[in-house]
């Protein structure tokens, strides 16, 4: 592994000197802000898109910063004959002012790229997304994609899913809710530490797009077990529409650091 090397060992400096007044001024390291790490990586995705290219748009902060940088290279002409289909209805009305052509799924079924945030990566690439309350037309979308490329910012890298302390999202029925989130609680009823509650907005049921409720989910020490049999799990409750883990999605991860570096993750 090569090690960096001093300006000393580079260049012998003549300026390595015992007199403090010689030395050269060490500019202090660049740190930036959450928000200017989630435009580094958008805009360091925009790069991937290819002119022609059907695409998924995602939803949320970090994926509304890649709207405004494709809108400004369409603007440009540096890129060309761009569809993009939307993944909520606030993206959709972002995209509309922002200039781009949308369709939707029924027209253009196979899907070039996606590029969405997400809430966590783990090592694997498995994904929790959806806090915002997309996740269900975020999985139809992405998953139809040729090629899935999650754009975050370092802290959102955990070693387990669910092991921010932050919510798992479940998209479910509206019908009888209070029974669907007595199964949910049934399920995980051996995990330490788990507890799950109805999302509210403004003392009233958050509803997501497509009129449906999310139970967000709470693990102390994240998800355990196989989380395919947890999916599946999850999935076989009546009144379960969706959750909120990506599982063996994502083709890429572009990781913005506080630094102002980017790494990119190819699976």
């Amino acid at each position: 592994m090569r090690t960096a090397m001093t300006c000393a060992q580079t260049l012998n400096n003549p300026l390595s000197s015992t007199n403090p007044h010689l030395l050269p001024h060490k500019p202090d390291p660049i740190q930036l802000t959450q928000e200017e790490m989630k435009r580094v990586a958008a805009y360091r995705a925009a790069d991937m898109v290819a002119s022609g290219m059907v695409m998924g748009l995602g939803t949320g902060s970090t994926a509304a910063h890649f709207i405004d940088r494709l809108a400004e290279l369409m603007h440009k002409g540096s890129l060309k004959d761009i569809i993009g289909i939307p993944t909520s209805l606030k993206t959709e009305a972002h995209a509309i002012k922002a200039g781009i052509p949308l369709s939707t799924l029924n027209s253009h079924p196979i899907v070039d790229i996606s590029i969405d945030g997400a809430d966590e990566v783990d090592p694997q690439f498995n994904l929790v997304k959806g806090r915002g309350g997309s996740l269900f037309r975020e999985k139809m979308i992405e998953g139809a994609s040729r090629k899935f490329v999650v754009i975050v910012d370092e802290t959102k890298m955990v070693a387990c899913l669910g092991g921010s302390g932050l919510s798992v999202p479940v998209e479910i029925v509206p019908f009888s809710w209070k029974y669907t989130l007595s199964k949910i609680e049934k399920l995980f009823k051996d995990e330490t530490g788990f507890s799950a509650r109805l999302r509210v907005d403004q003392e009233k049921p958050f509803e997501t797009d497509n009129g449906n409720y999310i139970i967000e989910m709470f693990f102390e020490k994240g998800v355990s077990g196989d989380l395919n049999e947890v999916s599946d799990r999850l999935l076989r409750l009546t009144g379960v529409i969706e959750h909120g883990m990506f599982l063996d999605m994502a083709t890429n991860v572009v990781v913005a650091k506080t630094d102002g570096s980017v790494i990119i993750l190819n699976k």
